[in-house]
């Protein structure tokens, strides 16, 4: 019987040893260091909120994967010997006829003075958690904590502390909050929201060095304003990286993380790479060669095992997509909205900011052809199946802005804007739209 041994067990590496399963009577093997049970890690900031227990991030029951015929190894792989199709753990080996490498990301780290020291520590593990259960239970223990790096898992972080009433700064290198992703009104409204759950936003600003107590802990930063601020948790959060280290000796090929062609092999035969730690040769797309993003990592594993299963297929992600939570402010993104720095020569945008509440959209287009590119909406829901056939059928602006409504997924009670949206548009462009009403047989494509 064919062997699948899997390393990794985060969305991408049990999301493919699930799809082995429903194609196949492979044996399969999951090994993972962080858990012995799969789980969400997106949930892990509610479990340090209170909101729900770590078995609740489960989200199936220990059970099914003994049922389900996969074996689960708890361990860590110190090393891949391909010419003999094994990986060696610390006190084991575990033979392979096909391994996947699904081993994520690891937090950032830039050479900061004091980065190694006790209270310093990043969000992204499981292990991660239960430090930062240690390092700031409540807001006696902790009296300040400093976050530095402004991306989402930053202001998760921030999020979390603040439920407990810990203090919180905010250290963002950039001159506006992840404004090297979201249009400037978009980047606006998210600074004017952190503010406003009382976190202390630094912009511009960088960590220079972390300084330690005389037990070897944190105890405050100094940034590159001249400013010494006390602390007792420091939360680095400056993006993440492909978690490969253990790969260097092992002659697959390696970039910033394991290299892949479209069907996600290796260089080396009968070695594969999904999720965050793989990195296409070149981006699909506009995509980045790493797109240490959830969904992606699911893609990615349903398409591999495809073709471990003998069903050879690309990988073909689509139409980019992505969601996430600012506070209490949700965020989507279809298509592409890119940033002022990035914006491309031939896009366009339009944005509608609600005059009193954290709600607006951009919708780029092509400034010449008027074709629609890609929408951020915050605080509205959106239909992900409405626009990715409005993408794929190439459909102009002014076609999205009157069918809007077919598009909002709010519940039957909530507030409308898009009379108020198609207003401030027909404003700009002297134009004379008006929103259509929202038809069923539209959105679910019946005839």
């Amino acid at each position: 019987m064919e062997h699948i041994v899997i390393i990794g067990n985060g969305i991408a590496g049990v999301t493919a040893a699930r799809h082995i399963r429903k194609l196949s009577d492979k044996k399969i093997t999951i090994i993972s260091a962080e858990s012995e049970y799969f789980f969400s890690r997106t949930a892990l900031m509610y479990v340090y909120m209170g909101h729900m227990k770590f078995e609740h991030t489960q989200p199936y029951e220990n059970w099914f994967w003994k049922k389900n015929r996969i074996d689960l190894v708890n361990g860590y792989v110190n090393n891949v010997d391909h010419a003999n199709k094994k990986v060696d753990l610390e006190n084991s080996s575990i033979s392979y006829d096909k391994l996947i490498i699904a081993t994520g990301s690891k937090p950032n780290k830039f050479g900061w003075p004091g980065q190694d020291l006790k209270g310093v520590q990043g969000l992204y593990s499981k292990q991660d958690l239960e430090q930062l259960q240690k390092n700031a239970p409540d807001n006696k223990t902790c009296k300040r904590a400093i976050i530095v790096g402004g991306g989402l898992i930053g202001i998760e972080m921030a999020e979390m502390l603040r439920t407990r009433k810990i203090p919180v700064t905010f250290l963002v290198r950039e001159t506006s909050f992840w404004n090297g992703v979201l249009p400037k009104g978009e980047s606006e409204l998210i600074n004017e929201h952190i503010l406003d759950h009382h976190i202390d936003l630094r912009l511009n600003t960088n960590l220079v060095e972390i300084i330690a107590d005389e037990n070897g802990r944190a105890k405050a930063i100094t940034t590159d304003k001249g400013e010494t601020i006390e602390c007792t948790v420091v939360g680095l959060t400056a993006g993440v990286s492909p978690n490969v280290d253990f790969l260097k000796e092992s002659g697959i090929e390696l970039g910033r993380g394991v290299k892949v062609n479209r069907y996600l092999e290796t260089n080396i035969k009968d070695i594969y790479a999904i999720g965050d730690c793989a990195e296409q040769h070149k981006g699909i797309g506009n995509r980045r060669p790493i797109e240490a993003v959830w969904y992606t990592g699911r893609m990615m594993g349903e398409t591999l095992a495809q073709t471990i299963c003998g069903n050879r297929i690309e990988y073909k992600p689509g139409h980019w997509f992505n969601s996430a939570k600012f506070l209490d402010v949700e965020y989507q993104t279809y298509g592409w909205v890119f940033s002022e720095r990035n914006k491309q020569d031939y896009e366009a945008h339009f944005h509608w900011r609600h005059a009193t509440e954290n709600i607006c959209i951009t919708v780029a287009y092509h400034k010449d052809t008027k074709e629609f590119l890609g929408i951020n909406t915050f605080g509205i829901r959106m239909r992900h199946e409405v626009f990715n056939k409005w993408l794929t059928q190439k459909k102009d602006i002014e076609f999205v802005l009157q069918h809007l409504k077919d598009a909002n997924f709010d519940p039957e009670f909530y507030k409308q804007y898009e009379a108020e949206i198609i207003a401030k548009y027909n404003a700009e462009f002297n134009s004379n739209l008006s929103a259509k009403k929202k038809s069923l047989k539209r959105i679910f494509n019946i005839a």
